[in-house]
């Protein structure tokens, strides 16, 4: 996201292998029938260019755990050949027998070659409807993960476990760097939690809720009277971390008023509050965390000051192993909060590892709460209903063997007018989630933006008997009815549902 100075940054690139060493192939499994197994592994031999897959090899295990075959009777005797060639393109040999096999959701009849760039994105398997395993390469070997919030068995999660740590113990401001829904404000608390500071306070900002008139006091507080309404003096962010963490999330939307005063609080630890006459010195350590791009319009020394150490989080879609992981978790929470157990049916889970989540973890568990609630109920929506627009969103899955997504310039609010709002939009049938990705933004920004937009409107502001006559108008066309409306098409889609004008 952004580029590092290094004679002010600290990072690293963690390898459990030789540089230059081959990667290995790697099995995970994402579903089992023993939910227990769920992100349990097996690699391909060194060198090896062939690996045998049936009930009974390879061998899969987790750190600290006894390697055990998938032993499931609905997967074949007959070893399905996963074949590696110079290129890195991966053959799949199917074997004489009645399993079913997918490959990323597609039934396998036949040999079918793989390349690399998308077992680089993580390929999902289905063999006999019982057992879901991710086809990936690794350079990490397995290393036990105790978090109980970073979950992960992928290499992306051992590396970001690793920068934690190192980050930890420092005292050097952390900037973590990722897409919405990545967790960067679990990586804070990992950050406090492992350092010295662990027994201290943890404050956090969100600092896209400062206003420009307030934020100066807001962050570094206020004597009485410093400002009019300023009725007794008022303790600051910085005053309440005192010599714990203070965690600034959305530090891209950082006031301009302020950015200067925390550019020199980071270089000399101090600051003054409003209307003070003299300075505080403040021992608080500074974790930051954006998924903006901290280019033109954002105070560039503080950006240096703020990147001591730069940690980037993964999206879900490059760590595609991990997902049965966090679904299994998910739905062990879900009990624990005592709801009544739910099972969740191996060809929705499938569906689900698919995904991209362009909303990353955070829109994962909102969906697998919904899928729950639903199971419960007695059977859990389709895909389709938990995610209507998917199949709609070009950015939610990609062809077999397609190539790797490259990321998306994430921009800040300030650069957006009205009209390129509405404009991308209107260019992507009202869909929030195609609009956001069109505009650099995330989908919580987007809804932002569409709420202060004075020209768009929400679905259920608008009069019941204009809303019957568009939709007539548009033989029930949703996408036209939300172009007329100006409003966007999910929650207008709900809205009609909602209502009953929609079957």
């Amino acid at each position: 996201m952004t580029d590092q100075d290094p004679e002010h940054t600290l990072t690293s690139h963690l390898s459990s292998r030789k540089r230059g060493a081959e990667r290995l192939l790697t099995l995970t499994i994402l579903w089992h029938p023993d939910i227990e197994r769920v992100g349990e592994q097996a690699f391909a031999r060194p060198g090896s260019r062939e690996m045998p897959l049936n009930r009974f090899a390879p061998l899969f295990l987790r750190p600290g755990s006894p390697p055990l075959a998938l032993g499931d009777r609905r997967i074949a005797r007959d070893p399905v050949m996963l074949l590696r060639d110079a290129a890195d393109q991966i053959t799949i040999v199917t074997p004489q027998s009645r399993m079913s096999i997918e490959v990323d959701g597609c039934v396998l009849a036949g040999a079918s070659t793989l390349a690399a760039a998308a077992v680089e994105r993580g390929i999902v398997l289905a063999l006999g409807g019982a057992v879901l395993l991710c086809l990936h390469w690794s350079d990490q070997l397995p290393r036990l993960n105790n978090s109980t919030t970073l979950l992960g068995v992928s290499g992306a999660v051992l590396r970001m476990h690793e920068l934690i740590r190192q980050a930890a113990g420092t005292q050097l401001p952390v900037l973590l760097l990722g897409e919405t829904g990545t967790g960067k404000e679990v990586a804070a608390h990992a950050v406090h939690a492992a350092s010295d500071r662990r027994h201290r306070p943890l404050v956090a900002v969100n600092m896209a809720t400062l206003s420009d008139s307030l934020a100066a006091a807001d962050m570094f507080g206020a004597v009485k009277g410093a400002y009019t309404g300023a009725q007794s003096a008022r303790r600051g962010w910085f005053a309440e971390a005192g010599d714990g963490t203070l965690f600034l999330d959305e530090v891209g939307n950082t006031p301009a008023s302020v950015q200067p005063m925390l550019l020199r609080v980071l270089e000399t630890g101090e600051y003054r509050p409003l209307g003070a006459a003299a300075d505080v010195k403040s021992a608080a350590r500074v974790v930051a965390a954006t998924d903006q791009d901290l280019g033109a319009g954002f105070n560039q020394a503080l950006l240096r000051r703020l990147e001591g150490f730069v940690i980037r989080l993964p999206p879900l879609r490059e760590r595609r192993e991990d997902i049965g992981l966090l679904i299994r978790h998910m739905m062990a929470e879900w009990e624990r909060a005592g709801n009544a157990p739910a099972v969740l049916p191996t060809a929705l889970v499938g569906e689900l590892c698919r995904y991209d989540w362009p909303g990353n973890v955070r829109q994962l568990a909102m969906v697998v709460r919904r899928a729950l609630i639903g199971a419960v109920d007695g059977q859990p929506p389709a895909f389709e209903v938990l995610l209507p627009d998917a199949s709609l969103d070009a950015d939610a899955t990609m062809p077999l063997g397609a190539p790797v997504r490259t990321a998306v310039r994430r921009v800040r609010l300030s650069e957006l007018d009205h009209d390129a709002v509405l404009a991308a939009l209107e260019r992507n049938g009202w869909r929030v989630g195609a609009a956001a990705q069109a505009l650099g933004v995330s989908r919580p920004s987007m809804y932002k933006l569409i709420d202060d937009h004075p020209g768009i409107r929400s679905a259920a502001a608008i009069p019941l008997d204009e809303l019957s006559r568009v939709l007539a108008e548009c033989g029930d066309d949703v996408a036209c009815c939300a172009q007329v409306l100006k409003t966007p098409s999910e929650a207008l889609r709900r809205h009609l549902r909602g209502v009953g004008l929609l079957g």
